[in-house]
């Protein structure tokens, strides 16, 4: 029996076979920026406790927000239906229904526009003959895509009655996948430009750079549990939590990912170490790395201490709107520079 080509099919998947396209690049890059936008704007979604008040899957009306009274009207009784507006918000005023539901009608018509920006491109990069090679990586980037709106949806059905949030398990497992769909595409994009085009040296071993990115995947889904049970401001003492350095007792993972005790150890602790290896990382490479490869590699350490530093001054805040908006997006920088930073040390 013939031993299969791992690295060939790394290649094939990553769309490294193909030669370098410009254009398809920059198409997929903006495919990339769309996804940030997505990211962030569904994270201000969740922080304005916006994203229940959409209870329809309806493609016209997400296409066209309410313009009318009747229509204002009509969306505002469907969300009175709701276990979130009878037990939290009842009273709301619309003024106040319409604030929240700008949020998530403008999360909701960004996943849509991102099909377009998708599709027509495809269609012309496709009949054109210039997706050989990365035909099949793209297609499934797209069939991603196309995944994410279905949990999205899946993940709202979750807390529309009988909760008064979404299920945090389905809202981890939906900003899982965003982050996954993100780095893929990334990485898509920076082969079709044929970057790095020079040499690249880490001055560290390579498995760092797949260990942070492990951890960090880890950490986004810790914080969406965190976020999902609204546990993020349940303790706001560092370095203890609660007046406790150490857990007394371990929480079995079943009960841990709805305990707030357990997931804050989890994030901060993570935390602790993500920053301590960014910043070994960093050192490394600033001393014997080169190309590409040391730029960004000290890029990492300064945002993974950053963000470990950020994360600190928002817990202790209180963990306000701003700084928790500021820190979501210090994860994706992160996650980005990291998928830059594995692209220029493999790329061969």
């Amino acid at each position: 029996m013939k031993s299969v080509n791992l690295g060939l099919i790394s290649r094939t998947l990553s769309g490294r076979r193909a030669p370098p396209d410009r254009l398809a690049g920059a198409w997929l890059g903006l495919i990339c920026v769309c996804v940030v936008a997505m990211i962030v704007v569904g994270g201000l979604t969740r922080l304005t406790d916006s994203g229940l008040s959409i209870t329809e899957w309806d493609l016209g009306k997400g296409l066209v927000p309410p313009l009318t009274d009747a229509r204002w009207a009509e969306e505002f009784a469907l969300y009175q239906r709701t276990t979130e507006y009878q037990v939290q918000n009842n009273g709301m005023s619309l003024a106040d229904f319409q604030s929240i539901y700008w949020w998530e009608w403008g999360h909701r018509f960004l996943g849509k526009a991102m099909g377009l920006v998708f599709a027509v491109p495809f269609l012309f990069f496709w009949v054109t003959g210039r997706l050989k090679g990365r035909f099949w990586p793209v297609l499934a980037l797209f069939a991603l895509g196309g995944a994410q709106g279905a949990v999205g949806w899946w993940m709202v059905t979750s807390g529309l009655f009988g909760r008064l949030d979404v299920s945090p398990i389905r809202l981890a497992i939906h900003l899982g996948m965003a982050f996954a769909i993100l780095g893929f595409g990334l990485r898509l994009a920076l082969g079709a430009l044929g970057w790095p085009r020079g040499a690249s040296r880490l001055g560290a071993p390579g498995w760092m750079v797949g260990l942070l990115i492990t951890l960090l995947f880890g950490q986004v889904i810790v914080g969406a549990l965190l976020a999902g049970n609204d546990f993020g401001g349940a303790y706001t003492d560092w370095p203890a939590i609660g007046g406790e350095l150490l857990p007394r007792a371990w929480t079995p993972l079943a009960l841990a990912i709805h305990d707030a005790w357990a997931l804050q150890f989890a994030h901060r602790t993570l935390g602790y170490v993500l920053a301590g290896l960014c910043l070994a990382l960093a050192i490394a490479a600033a001393r014997r790395g080169g190309g590409p490869a040391r730029g960004l590699a000290i890029a990492v350490g300064l945002i993974g201490v950053g963000q470990a530093g950020l994360g600190v001054l928002n817990l202790v805040t209180g963990s306000g709107l701003p700084l928790s908006a500021l820190h979501q997006a210090g994860a994706i920088l992160l996650w980005l520079a990291l998928n830059g930073l594995a692209t220029a040390v493999r790329w061969r």
